[in-house]
């Protein structure tokens, strides 16, 4: 099935994100209530508008003046990079102009773990870190840190599909360097996370 953003002709090179919901949603506490795991996934997509109000939730801007983001990071250096695994491709996010941005038009999804679901689930996210954008003292401690600014927005990500009615799952289980090879990430960047998104089955 043809995400709603992407024309039937295929993937194109940049999809433009309509402006997302930021107000509004369910109570905070009622999110943690419903915040969960699952691993049963309906292959129906996301629409235009949740797709662009999740991406924002796990690591848009909330500041336009400062640029600063959903998520906190370590010093601010805004390391992790999201992409967006979809059948018709993977994209990454390019927050300042709110768009995706193609990758590659192969369907990704199978690599983004070892487990079956992941082949059908409609859309993959991958916490991909970009170690330059880290400082140089940082380098004893860049995969604790990396690891900790993926968290949180992983958490943003769970809350967000708690208050939607989604169904989400965070994985660590994943051949992280053939995923990388497969991306065509650069030297600098390590694969960190990935996280299933869609419909509760």
């Amino acid at each position: 099935m043809t995400h709603p953003l992407v024309s039937s002709e295929g993937a194109v090179e940049f999809l433009n994100l309509p402006a997302p919901r930021t107000e509004g949603g369910m109570p905070l506490l009622n999110a943690l209530h419903n915040r969960r795991s699952t691993r049963s996934f309906a292959r129906r997509p996301l629409d235009d508008t949740l797709l662009s109000t999740l991406l924002w939730a796990a690591f848009g801007i909330n500041r336009p003046d400062t640029g600063f983001r959903t998520a906190p990071s370590t010093r601010n250096c805004q390391e992790i990079d999201l992409y967006v695994a979809l059948p018709e491709g993977l994209y990454v996010l390019e927050p300042l102009v709110w768009r995706l941005r193609l990758v590659t038009g192969e369907d990704l999804r199978a690599a983004t773990g070892l487990q079956d679901y992941v082949s059908t689930v409609p859309l993959n996210l991958v916490y991909v870190s970009r170690l330059s954008k880290l400082d140089e003292a940082d380098k004893p401690l860049r995969q604790f840190y990396t690891a900790l600014d993926a968290g949180y927005i992983s958490q943003n990500v769970y809350l967000f599909c708690a208050a939607s009615g989604l169904a989400t799952v965070a994985r660590g289980l994943l051949d992280r360097r053939a995923l990388a090879r497969a991306m065509r990430l650069d030297p600098d960047q390590r694969v960190i996370l990935a996280q299933s998104v869609g419909f509760p089955a």
